[in-house]
């Protein structure tokens, strides 16, 4: 049965009215959960008053990005921003970091921290960035020069360490400690990765003047422990030569090092490895690794946030911001 109003219309049209009027008012709310629920993140109070910014992280499944995370919260407290920290579930999954930075974007961000999972395929997205007048700070990795003058890009500043002197210091040290006698296996990154690309070369440089350093085998292990174990269980396999590892990353390398130990042939592959994660430096203590690279994680996190500030106030800062890297043995770093 219909009731009929003063203006003509059944009370059940009225309902109707209603219904799809409070639909409408909720539908941004529930996009809002959406994001929310799709992406880990941090945010703040929601003030008005307080600057906004977004920090678009490669992945929160590793402890380097937990570490950047905690560094960058740390200067959000101390300058009274409101933080907003979101990753996508795979380091790899630049897809997804995408899809994040466009929603971001759409929300009134003021400032963007970024570290690219993929230093060209982020670019067409930083360019919508630049044309909403966002500022970009990019750490930790770099973009790609040409992909980044193509989408028209423009960012404030670079947060990060030096990867191909990190990747030239484990050379080095590579070197030094099999004495410039070794066969050498590599476990890569994600190639065509800036980071993984520059540790590489710096790596490759720095063994080139050694001849009796030969490096008999190069994959990728894409930055995972799993697919560390098991190529370079492959590698083992194919090479049985093979006494010395430099793995781009910890996360590779700790993979490696239980390939290691299921063939019984722990303690006679020395493995280098980059970041000095806290299991790395218990494998480094325990005589299973030789040594790792230490960035600094926090420091660009922290960095990052003050330089999105400044940017959001106007003030100028250094296109180019290194954190400082070091080498760490059983013996130094500690």
């Amino acid at each position: 049965m219909n009731f009929w109003g003063a203006d003509g219309m059944s009370s059940r049209t009225l309902v109707s009215r209603r219904v799809i009027t409070i639909a409408i008012a909720l539908t941004p709310l529930a996009l809002a959960t959406t994001v929310t629920g799709c992406n880990r993140q941090t945010t703040g109070t929601g003030d008005a008053s307080r600057p906004r910014i977004a920090f678009v992280m490669k992945t929160l499944n590793h402890p380097f990005f937990l570490d950047m995370k905690r560094g960058a919260e740390e200067a959000a407290s101390r300058l009274n921003v409101e933080l907003v920290v979101q990753a996508a579930e795979r380091e790899l999954d630049v897809e997804k970091q995408t899809q994040i930075i466009e929603n971001l974007i759409q929300t009134g961000i003021q400032a963007l921290c970024v570290t690219p999972s993929g230093s060209k395929e982020i670019a067409s997205v930083l360019g919508k960035a630049t044309r909403a007048n966002i500022p970009i700070v990019v750490a930790d990795t770099r973009l790609d020069q040409a992909a980044a003058a193509a989408a028209n890009v423009k960012f404030g500043t670079f947060v990060g360490s030096d990867n191909y002197e990190g990747g030239r210091l484990a050379g080095q040290f590579m070197v030094q400690a099999t004495g410039g006698q070794a066969k050498v296996a590599i476990l890569e990154g994600i190639p065509g990765h800036e980071t993984g690309d520059s540790r590489l070369r710096g790596f490759r440089d720095a063994v080139a003047s050694s001849p009796g350093i030969t490096i008999v085998a190069s994959q990728p292990a894409n930055w995972e422990r799993d697919q560390g174990f098991t190529v370079f269980q492959n590698m083992l396999q194919a090479h049985p030569e093979v006494d010395a590892l430099f793995a781009a990353s910890d996360l590779m390398a700790l993979g490696a090092v239980e390939a290691i130990a299921a063939a019984n042939r722990t303690g006679k592959v020395r493995v280098i490895g980059f970041d000095a994660l806290d299991d790395a430096r218990k494998a480094i203590d325990a005589g299973r690794m030789l040594g790792s690279v230490a960035q600094s994680p926090h420091d660009m996190g922290k960095l990052s946030v003050e330089s999105a500030y400044k940017l959001i106030r106007g003030e100028s800062v250094p296109a180019d911001q290194k954190v400082p890297i070091t080498l760490v043995t059983k013996t130094e770093g500690r």
